[in-house]
C-alpha cells in the first residue's frame, strides 16, 4: 500500500516591525520568566502555529531603549546587519487578540544579553519585535505527534500540546529542569510524556531509543533543542527508525558556546 503524504501548510505573514511594552513579570521558576507584552503595535498581530518564532529586539547594556533595525527597502541589508541590534528568536506562548497581550517565557538558563534583560525585566520597559514570517501547521492527517525538545522547546511544546484536538495522540520526550508543577502541559488528546532523568537516561539521544514510537505511517516529528542534538535526533528517526524526511519538522533553537542562538536544520 503506498504511503499517504502529509503536507503540512505554511501561511506566510507580512513582516512589520512592532515595538511591545511590559505589563507583567511572573516567575515560573529559577529558570523561567514569564513576561506578559501589551501595545498598540499588537492590535493586528497573529500567530497561527505552535512554534512560530519573532524576533526580538533587546536595548544595548545599561540603556532602555532597543536598538531597531531599519525594515524599509531603501535602508538596504547594511542597515540590518547593525552591530548595535541586539537580537533574539522567542516563541509566543499565547497571544489574546481581545485584550491584546502577548505572553513570551523566557529560559535563564545561558548568560548573555537577552536573559540579563528578561532576568531584570520590569513593567514599562520596551522591546522591539518582528514577524512571525511564516506559521507552519502540522498535517491534520497525521494522527500521531512525536514532540520532541528541552527548555527552549517547552512554549512550543506546551502550545503544540493546547491545539491538539481529542482523538490524537501525543508522545512528548523533553530533556529539561522544569517540572509538571513550574511548567505544566495540558492537551486534549491523548499524551505520553517522557522526562530525561539526571542519573539514568541524560539525553534525548538514550531516551529516544527507549521509548516506544508511534505508528510512522501516521506520524509527524517535531524536534527543537541545541543545534547538534536536533541533528543526532533526525538523523536517528530517518535511519534508524524509518521516518521520512518530509514527516519531520526539526530546529536548532540555540547553539552550544555561542550567544547568537541556533540556525536552520538543512532538509
Amino acid at each position: 500500500m503506498t504511503q499517504p503524504r502529509h503536507i503540512p501548510t505554511k501561511i506566510r505573514h507580512a513582516l512589520r516591525l512592532r515595538l511591545i511594552t511590559v505589563a507583567q513579570v511572573i516567575p515560573l521558576s529559577s529558570s523561567m520568566q514569564r513576561i506578559v507584552f501589551t501595545g498598540e503595535d499588537l492590535k493586528d498581530f497573529t500567530t497561527a502555529g505552535p512554534d512560530d518564532h519573532v524576533k526580538l529586539f533587546f536595548p544595548q547594556p545599561g540603556e532602555t531603549y532597543p536598538i531597531l533595525p531599519d525594515f524599509r527597502p531603501e535602508a538596504g541589508r547594511e542597515a540590518l546587519r547593525d552591530t548595535r541590534i541586539i537580537a533574539r528568536d522567542y516563541t509566543p506562548r499565547r497571544f489574546d487578540p481581545e485584550d491584546g497581550t502577548l505572553i513570551i517565557d523566557f529560559v535563564l538558563h545561558e548568560e548573555g544579553p537577552a536573559t540579563r534583560w528578561a532576568a531584570a525585566a520590569k513593567p514599562g520597559q520596551q522591546l522591539g519585535m518582528g514577524g512571525p514570517k511564516a506559521s507552519h501547521i502540522a498535517p491534520d492527517s497525521c494522527t500521531h505527534h512525536l514532540l520532541i525538545g528541552d527548555d527552549t522547546a517547552l512554549p512550543a511544546i506546551a502550545r503544540a500540546l493546547e491545539e491538539l484536538p481529542p482523538g490524537k495522540r501525543a508522545v512528548v520526550l523533553l530533556d529539561t529542569r522544569e517540572t509538571e508543577r513550574s511548567y505544566p502541559l495540558v492537551s486534549h488528546a491523548w499524551t505520553e510524556i517522557h522526562r530525561c532523568q539526571p542519573d539514568t537516561i541524560t539525553t534525548l539521544q538514550d531516551l529516544l531509543r527507549l521509548v516506544v514510537l508511534p505508528p510512522v505511517r501516521d506520524l509527524h516529528v517535531w524536534i527543537a533543542a541545541e543545534i547538534d542534538t536536533v541533528r543526532a535526533l533526525r538523523d536517528y528517526l530517518i535511519h534508524e527508525e524509518a521516518v521520512p524526511r518530509s514527516q519531520i519538522r526539526a530546529a536548532g533553537y540555540w547553539r552550544r558556546g555561542s550567544e547568537a542562538g541556533g540556525g536552520r536544520v538543512e532538509e
